[in-house]
């Protein structure tokens, strides 16, 4: 790393990911480096971001090193991560691989999300999500590819997709799993009041417009990656396309998708039937 600076975040839920952000800030330190904790504060800028528990923290770490654009690494104290890189038991080794440099960066798409009429933009790295949230009423979103009419359904909410987020929030709405590397989106209708409504992957440098019809007296929220960021009222846009800016994941070494996706599905089924 050039700059000598590493921001750490940790899942407050648990004890165990405070202790070995604790450890790790603390080798850092000894090696010379410049510590930070992202729950205290926010450096101007940073040469990596470790974050401690799932792909939940992964994420939450993902909003400052996209701001940042420095690498994230992510160590799992989860279940089965599909973004995190290696568990607290091979933290000592995989800590001093990135002192030596003996790591790649694998770079991640990004969507661009904005709102008609609000100069704010924002950067996901899973989904951008109009959802009914805690209203109780469905949802009338009008959808456009290129200023092209795809549909307009009722539905509990509508998801714009990364291939990095096809195996999040729109995979549970039945949306496809997509790898990582191929340049698309993925657009998946939650919950639609119709059977015409399927998910469609669009190119990357497509411009999907989710409009929440001003016809019908509605509120809905606007998600990134989890996370509410505004309501949204009838008759206001949300604009997604791909965005130039990449996510630098760091790898020790070769990423298996495939083997996590095949153990993923199998933890989930067994958590299903153990119900």
């Amino acid at each position: 790393m050039q700059d000598r600076t590493v921001a750490f975040l940790a899942n407050d839920q648990r004890m165990e990911a405070a202790a070995c952000a604790e450890k790790a800030a603390a080798f850092f330190r000894e090696a010379g480096y410049q510590t930070f904790f992202l729950s205290e504060k926010e450096p101007d800028r940073c040469g990596m971001i470790i974050t401690f528990g799932g792909d939940g923290t992964l994420l939450a770490g993902a909003a400052y090193a996209m701001r940042m654009g420095c690498p994230l690494l992510g160590i799992n104290l989860g279940t089965v991560g599909f973004l995190t890189e290696g568990d607290p038991a091979r933290q000592d080794a995989i800590l001093h691989r990135v002192l030596e440099g003996r790591y790649t960066l694998e770079e991640r798409d990004l969507l661009r999300v904005s709102v008609e009429g609000d100069s704010s933009e924002y950067l996901a790295l899973n989904d951008a999500v109009i959802t009914r949230g805690g209203f109780a009423r469905l949802i009338q979103v009008e959808t456009r590819i290129n200023q092209e009419h795809w549909g307009t359904f009722i539905a509990d909410g509508g998801i714009a997709a990364t291939p990095t987020g096809s195996t999040g929030y729109s995979l549970s709405a039945g949306g496809p799993v997509v790898a990582p590397g191929v340049k698309g989106m993925i657009i998946t209708p939650v919950c639609a009041h119709s059977m015409q409504h399927c998910p469609c992957i669009v190119p990357q440098d497509a411009v999907i417009c989710f409009h929440l019809r001003a016809q019908r007296d509605q509120m809905a929220e606007l998600q990134i990656d989890g996370r509410n960021l505004r309501t949204l009222r009838a008759g206001e846009r949300v604009t997604v396309t791909g965005a130039s800016e990449k996510l630098k994941l760091v790898r020790m070494g070769d990423y298996q998708f495939f083997t996590l996706l095949e153990t993923k599905l199998n933890e989930w089924s067994g958590e299903r039937e153990g119900d």
